[in-house]
């Protein structure tokens, strides 16, 4: 962690500085979704609180950019609108491929 006091964003308004946050949990499962992302334990808070943001974005944001691959949360994105885009019979095969291009293209070595 880092020595400085900087706040990260939680989402839905909530901040926590950055070297309070002592443990991330992603939620899976049925719990997941709707903004429902990350449990966050904070040091002097007895429950942890819901980001709606990924883990690897609150990592990313207390400064922790080894702890993650860059493109992470994107990659989730692309498959939970994936996902819920099947799910509602709606695919947008176009959109997809274009946003997979773009996400492959920003994580693949050049050789």
């Amino acid at each position: 962690m880092t020595s400085e006091t900087r706040m990260v964003a939680l989402g839905f308004g909530k901040f926590a500085r950055a070297d309070r946050i002592f443990a991330l949990e992603r939620i899976t499962g049925d719990e997941r979704g709707e903004g429902r992302r990350t449990r966050v334990w904070i040091d002097g808070v007895a429950d942890p609180l819901i980001a709606s943001r990924t883990e690897g974005t609150i990592l990313r944001d207390m400064g922790q950019d080894a702890a993650v691959g860059p493109d992470l949360d994107e990659a989730l994105d692309l498959a939970q609108r994936l996902a819920a885009a099947a799910d509602a019979g709606r695919v947008d095969l176009s959109d997809l491929g274009r946003r997979a291009r773009r996400l492959l293209e920003s994580t693949t070595v050049p050789g």
